[in-house]
């Protein structure tokens, strides 16, 4: 919508500018006015309001760059700006004209104007030659005319030259001949025959008068010599001669040969040619051969300057008759000037995405004619601009659609100005057309998604990385801030664990991360320009917490923290490589930190037991001798694979047993203790026991179940009563760092007077039907597992 809005104001104003050269405004000034004068009342001519001149940006502009006039463009007043000469302006040429613009750039208006020169009476008739010399034979009949050179005066009009006078007038009088140029010649008249014998020489002044009042005069001394009788004057050839010559004819080039001839004889037929009252002009450019009546070019001419000469040739021969002709050099003009730019206007720079803007106003010129004087003007093809023709050869030169500067932020033009003469002659003009920034461009970042690596337990305001967001823009536009933009929940309290710098994108963190508590987090980070409206855009970043060694392993079995220490069973009868127990140990770091090793620190027969290193599984190295203690108290070191490692020390019991039919185990009274909760695991054994607990729940139901059907269908009364004193304890694990095969024991202990011994004890192998698993010993298998705790 906008880009028809200009182009029908731009219509709009060539309407104007056309209906304007229609009629030019006149404005006319006096000659010699001093500087500063007041000329007219441009805003009143043009019927404007005065402050519009100066919101339009109204100028003056005169051919060749003249600056004859200037305007006030407050007050619309046309003042000279210097003292004009119209003789030195206009020569003869009446009236003085000097044609010249009105320029009106926003909206763009050329209003053509003309100043006229008035005359005034400042130069008085002049004659070059101040003496002139007449040969009048005596035999001369009245009424004979003699030619007299005329005066030139410099004003036109009335205040140029009008009438001639003669004194003393005895013997002749002055007729005035006009010429069909306007010019006065003056023309002297015998009124009677003249004596030679009675006065021989007859001295006239001639005066010129201008038709000022009074008169400006000038005058010249007419000799007048009386000869003998001569009766034939030289005749020539034609009383009319044409030529035509090129503007590049070389000095001393003849331009044509006049010719007259006498029918007298002797001394009275000698003809010798001179020019006859040769204007200053006319003596410097040409040369006439006395002799021979030659002309020669005696310096060069310029169809620029002046398009044709009239030369008036005298013949005299030698008994001063003479005779004349004209001739009509004509100048022929040449391709000799090429093609002239002048600039009005120009702005730069312009700024990007807007439509039709006016780049530059300027006007051509060539000071040859016809075909020579005709001019075409071009920029190059492969640029966004146009060229607009005007009147009187203005052109401008507005831009095709928007530009992008980010495309290209300047243009190299060149104006070619050709003519149309031969050879064809161009000049050229340059112009850098600079192409202002519009904020069209968001800040762009150097990838949509930055992921960053942060060890944990870091220092606060830690440097972890950085983004980067660059904007095509220039200046302010392109200048990018960097911010964090809330998250869209409030689960992590972002601002409390990382900053930015606004100017850089360099991210810091706020407080040391745990990976146990926190391993990954993202958020969003805006980038915004400076321009109005500001521009922005997003990109993600996920930051990744690293573990680091920093927790020791974790004894789930055996329970280090309980109320009572935790027995193992192994028969002496086992045989070596018989699997006691097992240590089973977690660690809350990650990867090879969480990898754990185990070493046998202390025993209570160090040659008893092996423990293997990368499973915790706890198992006889020698048969059992009856040498050994019943109690066995193992100290075990669980150690990760971190650096620096950490590790924890565990406690295992194990119990030597002669047999499973008639134990007797002397228990110590347990003291019960206040459980103390590790506050850095606390967590982490709430969880494992929850789970524990299910599970547990799950395989003693599931055990309860078996029993309930063994017992009812047990033949050999060896069962006991299952509301016994001592609860019967299941421990099933499988996989890795667990046991080998899932088994239990079924314990029952009756108490004695301050004793407490064993009644009855039987393995059962769940994975065995019970008809297979009756008539075995249970120490013939060495996957048997039992554990007692006691309270």
């Amino acid at each position: 919508m906008i880009p028809q809005q200009r182009q029908v104001l731009f219509l709009l104003v060539l309407l104007g500018v056309s209906g304007a050269a229609s009629q030019s405004q006149q404005f006319s000034v006096v000659e010699e006015m001093e500087r500063g004068s007041f000329v007219d009342n441009v805003a009143k001519a043009l019927g404007l309001e005065v402050g519009e001149l100066s919101n339009r940006g109204a100028r003056v502009v005169f051919k060749e760059n003249k600056e004859y006039l200037q305007l006030h463009p407050k007050t619309g007043d046309l003042l000279l700006r210097e003292k004009l000469d119209r003789e030195e302006l206009c020569g003869p040429a009446e009236p003085c004209v000097l044609p010249f613009q009105i320029l009106l750039e926003n909206p763009f208006q050329i209003v053509l104007a003309e100043l006229i020169v008035e005359d005034i009476n400042d130069h008085s008739p002049m004659f070059l030659n101040t003496e002139m010399v007449l040969k009048v034979p005596e035999n001369t009949s009245p009424g004979t005319v003699f030619i007299l050179e005329n005066a030139q005066d410099l004003d036109v009009g009335n205040n140029s030259l009008q009438n001639y006078t003669i004194s003393p007038d005895s013997h002749f009088h002055i007729q005035i001949r006009g010429d069909p140029e306007g010019r006065k010649h003056p023309e002297l008249v015998l009124d009677k025959v003249l004596d030679r014998e009675e006065q021989p020489e007859v001295i006239l002044t001639l005066t010129a008068l201008d038709g000022e009042s009074p008169p400006r005069s000038g005058t010249a001394q007419v000799r007048v010599l009386v000869v003998d009788i001569n009766d034939n004057a030289p005749v020539f050839a034609q009383p009319r001669y044409e030529v035509q010559i090129p503007e590049n004819s070389s000095i001393g080039s003849r331009v044509i040969t006049v010719s007259a001839t006498d029918l007298d004889a002797g001394n009275n037929a000698d003809i010798s040619y001179m020019l006859l009252y040769p204007s200053e002009i006319i003596r410097k450019t040409f040369q006439l051969s006395e002799k021979y009546g030659e002309l020669y070019l005696k310096e060069k001419v310029d169809f620029e300057l002046i398009q044709s000469y009239t030369i008036n040739i005298q013949a005299t021969d030698g008994g001063s008759l003479s005779g004349k002709c004209t001739v009509m050099v004509q100048v022929i003009d040449l391709n000799d000037n090429p093609p002239e730019l002048t600039m009005s206007s120009f702005n730069s720079p312009i700024p990007e995405n807007s439509p039709e803007t006016v780049v530059a106003v300027f006007r051509v010129s060539d000071l040859d004619s016809g075909e020579n004087g005709k001019m075409v003007c071009s920029i190059q093809d492969d640029l966004p601009f146009a060229l607009k023709p005007s009147i009187e050869n203005f052109y401008t030169l507005v831009t095709q659609g928007a530009l992008d500067r980010e495309n290209r932020s300047e243009y190299n033009i060149t104006i070619t100005v050709t003519d149309l003469g031969s050879p064809r002659l161009k000049s050229e003009h340059n112009i850098t057309v600079l192409i202002s920034d519009v904020n069209d461009n968001p800040p762009m970042f150097t990838q949509r998604a930055y992921k960053l690596y942060l060890r944990e337990n870091n220092s606060p305001a830690l440097h972890i990385g950085s983004v980067s967001a660059s904007d095509r823009d220039s200046g302010i536009n392109a200048k990018v801030t960097y911010s964090l933009l809330p998250p869209e929940t409030g689960d992590l309290p972002l601002f409390s664990y990382i900053s930015i710098n606004s100017d850089n994108g360099h991210l810091y963190a706020l407080r040391s991360l745990d990976y146990e508590t926190i391993q990954a987090f993202q958020f969003t980070v805006r980038a915004a320009d400076g321009g109005s409206p500001s521009l922005s855009s997003q990109a993600v970043v996920q930051v990744l917490v690293e573990d680091e060694n920093d927790n020791s392993p974790f004894v789930l079995y055996p329970p280090q923290n309980g109320t009572a220490p935790c027995h193992d069973l192994v028969p002496r009868a086992a045989e070596p490589g018989y699997l006691v127990t097992k240590v089973v140990a977690v660690d809350r770091d990650w990867g090879q930190n969480s990898w754990l090793s185990y070493q046998l620190l202390k025993a209570t027969d160090p040659g008893l037991f092996t423990l293997l290193a990368h499973n915790g599984e706890v198992r006889t190295a020698r048969p059992i001798s009856d040498r050994d203690a019943i109690k066995q108290k193992l100290l075990v070191l669980v150690k990760d694979n971190g650096q620096p490692p950490l590790s924890t020390a565990a406690t295992l019991n194990v119990l030597l047993v002669d047999g499973f039919s008639e134990p007797y185990i002397q228990l110590p009274d347990a003291i019960k203790e206040k459980v103390q909760t590790d506050s850095l695991t606390t967590y982490l054994v709430i969880s494992l026991a929850s789970v524990s607990c299910l599970f547990l729940f799950s395989i003693i139901m599931f055990i309860a179940i078996r029993l309930w059907k063994r017992k009812r269908n047990a033949n050999d009364g060896s069962q006991f009563d299952p509301n016994g004193p001592f609860p019967s304890y299941l421990v099933d694990v499988s996989g890795t760092g667990t046991l080998s095969q899932n088994y239990h024991y079924e314990v029952c202990l009756t108490s004695g007077l301050g004793t407490n011994e064993f009644k009855f004890l039987k393995p059962i192998n769940p994975t065995i039907p019970p008809t297979q698993a009756s008539g075995k010993d249970s120490i013939e298998n060495p996957n048997l597992r039992n554990s007692f705790c006691f309270n």
